[in-house]
């Protein structure tokens, strides 16, 4: 063969190779692609825009630029959970970042996880971990209890604290995430109640529906739920209160032959003189444990005291 006549051949080989390496690493040429967290047409793809909210991939969170819906782009860095692309997350959704000091008010701000239709799923405050008195960022840490019945997805957002209530002042940081379903199980748990029961007569307490994920110690995430509170607006509207003082902890429970013993922190009988507020702590915790067949007594001690605690 012509010595010309070759040269031309592998010089024209060589060509159709780079464009062909070079359109492999292009990806496809006709789709959606997700960049930063927003689907972009490449090429003229023949499908319409994804609805679902789309996740990019990176190795870090400092790969990520967290933009809020005012702009701001340097105020969160989240290191979990990032949003990578097909991964989903269970409950609780443990979350943890940075965020500057002025993002904080009272070294908090709050968190919530929203459906795609903005219903509340999940609501809780971030803490920071440092002194947040400060331009700089500040490591925060929340978790997040939430329930689904199955895979969905949501998205998870990080509200600057604003105690003035000035519109200008207000910014969020918006990102989408998947949430893992689960198996669901009903249970009660017991409040007071000033509509349904008008001179409160101490011991009577009555029922609201909560859901939780299926678990073989219901009885325990009852009484989480109990102490949580977390009455809606609704709720407490229609007369829905508790006795009992906020932050108290379950510190153990055990439930042998009928009788469930449960131990609570210190402060569970703070600044709770009276034998009415007493019986009515009594009768929330009693009622929400005595609704499982497995449970027929109730034997609560706080800090392991048994004899001296909730007197009036």
């Amino acid at each position: 063969m012509n010595k010309k006549y070759l040269i031309i051949i592998i010089v024209a080989a060589s060509v159709i190779v780079a464009v062909g390496g070079l359109r492999f690493l292009s990806g496809p040429e006709d789709t959606w692609i997700c960049q930063n967290y927003e689907w972009v047409k490449h090429g003229n793809p023949d499908s319409p825009k994804p609805v679902k909210p789309c996740y990019d991939e990176g190795p870090s969170s400092r790969d990520y630029v967290f933009t809020t819906v005012k702009g701001n782009s340097d105020v969160i860095r989240l290191i979990e959970p990032l949003p990578l692309a097909n991964e989903t997350f269970g409950s609780p959704l443990d979350i943890r970042g940075e965020a500057r000091g002025t993002w904080y008010f009272e070294a908090n701000f709050p968190v919530k996880i929203l459906s795609l239709n903005g219903e509340e799923i999940a609501a809780g405050i971030a803490s920071a971990q440092g002194n947040w008195m400060t331009g700089d960022y500040v490591p925060f840490e929340v978790k997040l209890d939430f329930l689904a019945a199955q895979d969905m997805d949501a998205i998870l957002v990080f509200k600057k604290d604003n105690p003035s209530g000035l519109p200008d002042n207000d910014d969020q940081l918006e990102i989408p995430v998947r949430l893992a379903g689960s198996e669901i199980m009903a249970v009660k748990v017991f409040f007071n109640n000033s509509k349904l029961d008008p001179e409160f007569s101490c011991n009577k307490v009555f029922p609201l529906d909560r859901a939780i994920a299926a678990t073989q110690a219901p009885a325990r995430a009852a009484l989480e739920l109990l102490l949580a509170g977390n009455l809606t607006d609704e709720e407490k509207a229609d007369g829905f209160g508790t006795s009992i003082n906020p932050g108290v902890r379950i510190q153990g429970l055990a439930i042998e032959d009928g009788t469930a013993r449960v131990d609570f922190s210190g402060n569970l009988e703070e600044a709770v003189g009276g034998s009415c507020r007493v019986s009515a702590i009594r009768a929330q915790i009693t009622q929400t444990l005595t609704q499982f067949p497995s449970v027929k007594d109730v034997v609560i001690s706080v800090n392991g005291r048994i004899e001296d605690i909730l007197q009036p």
